[in-house]
């Protein structure tokens, strides 16, 4: 891992580069609006969280205020799971249409739920207080525990609250696509994919708790859980939940992989970037967030691989501590200088290569549509290039 990635790499026949992502050439954006589906995913998110308050309505006070939180938790964000989905259909089945364009975006739905879910646990299991630039989930009921001056403890009460709206939307995940509307021919299919999607980063987020509570992992370790914690699940798991409602087989979800997890992996790897050098402002996190969590990523392993022992014990000894404005701008200058982060940028480089190239030999070898190759290089550069 210690090597330059991507560099010097030359274009394939029919492929041409910019800014580190392989581009179809020949290849024109179309009527892809990423604004207007956010918008349509949303609707269709509002529109079953509604149906959900109602159904709840009879528990009183309290289930209303954890509807309220689920409708904070699943409002906004970048909705690149819905997207792949959608699109990941589109690539066997053309864009949808009709009803079932409404349930192709409700099984996408599904996926948001599954995010919202998996992100709700991780900032109580990270103690983080902020979520896109909003109080995080725990912290939240925590606040309004001792605002209300109620028995016990708030930590734990907010803990509690936490843990049941992710269980909550975890399981709505499933209902949204089982109910999506398409018939069980095509939906059973999906839901094998979607069970292997929740098992994948359920344990993926067991490995991250295990490597942060021993406080060391290699970079190979590194990679491990970011395969399984969120390449899989953001990328090629909703790829393969829509080419599933679209009839896929084995060999073409197979053929999806090859683009849908580099860029996966590309995707997360620039997540890392972001937890250490983002601007708060931009990401709706703390400066440095991943440091002081103790986030052992596959940037700081290659920190800790290649810079100077001094600077190196410096590091590992910080991770997961309180750190000051001038302790994380130390950190990053650690990071920086000695190469780890121009080496992971060149890993996205060249896993964001890898990807589109995939996604080329399968519109030309496998008749993949045309428009969907397009719209998914377009997410593909956005996955890749992304500031928050």
């Amino acid at each position: 891992m210690g090597r330059s990635l991507g560099r010097g790499r030359r274009a394939g026949p029919g492929v041409s580069s910019f800014s580190g992502v392989t581009r179809l050439t020949g290849v024109t954006s179309q009527a892809w609006d990423p604004t207007a589906f956010r918008t349509e995913v949303q609707a269709t998110l509002d529109a079953f969280l509604a149906d959900q308050a109602a159904r709840l309505a009879p528990l009183g006070g309290d289930a209303a205020r954890l509807m309220s939180e689920a409708r904070v938790t699943v409002s906004g964000g970048k909705r690149f799971r819905a997207a792949f989905c959608h699109w990941g259909y589109a690539t066997l089945a053309g864009a949808p249409s009709g009803s079932d364009a409404e349930a192709v975006r409700r099984a996408a739905a599904a996926l948001e739920l599954l995010h919202a879910s998996a992100l709700v646990h991780d900032d109580l299991m990270d103690a983080s207080d902020t979520r896109r630039g909003r109080s995080a989930t725990h912290r939240t009921f925590e606040r309004a525990h001792r605002a209300d001056d109620w028995r016990g403890d708030p930590e734990q009460y907010g803990a509690a609250a936490a843990i049941l709206l992710g269980d909550l939307l975890l399981s709505w995940s499933d209902e949204l696509l089982r109910r999506c509307g398409l018939g069980w021919d095509r939906v059973g299919a999906a839901l094998d994919v979607f069970d292997l999607c929740r098992s994948e980063v359920i344990a993926g987020q067991f490995l991250d708790v295990s490597v942060q509570a021993r406080g060391r992992a290699d970079v190979a370790q590194a990679m491990t859980v970011l395969r399984y914690k969120s390449a899989k699940y953001s990328i090629e798991r909703p790829l393969h939940v829509g080419a599933a409602l679209a009839g896929a087989d084995g060999a073409t979800l197979d053929l999806l992989s090859r683009f849908g997890l580099p860029l996966g992996e590309a995707f997360q790897l620039r997540d890392d970037l972001l937890g250490v050098f983002g601007d708060p402002a931009t990401t709706g996190k703390p400066a440095g967030d991943d440091l002081v969590e103790g986030k052992r990523t596959v940037l700081v392993a290659l920190a800790l691989d290649h810079a100077e022992p001094t600077a190196a014990q410096r590091l590992d000894a910080a991770l997961g501590t309180s750190l000051t404005d001038a302790d994380v701008a130390e950190l990053r200058t650690i990071i920086d200088g000695c190469g780890a982060r121009a080496e992971v940028e060149s890993m996205i480089d060249e896993l964001a290569h890898q990807s589109v190239d995939a996604l080329h030999r399968g519109q030309a070898e496998a008749g993949w549509d045309a428009e969907a190759c397009r719209v998914l290089e377009q997410l593909a550069a956005a996955a890749t290039r992304r500031t928050r």
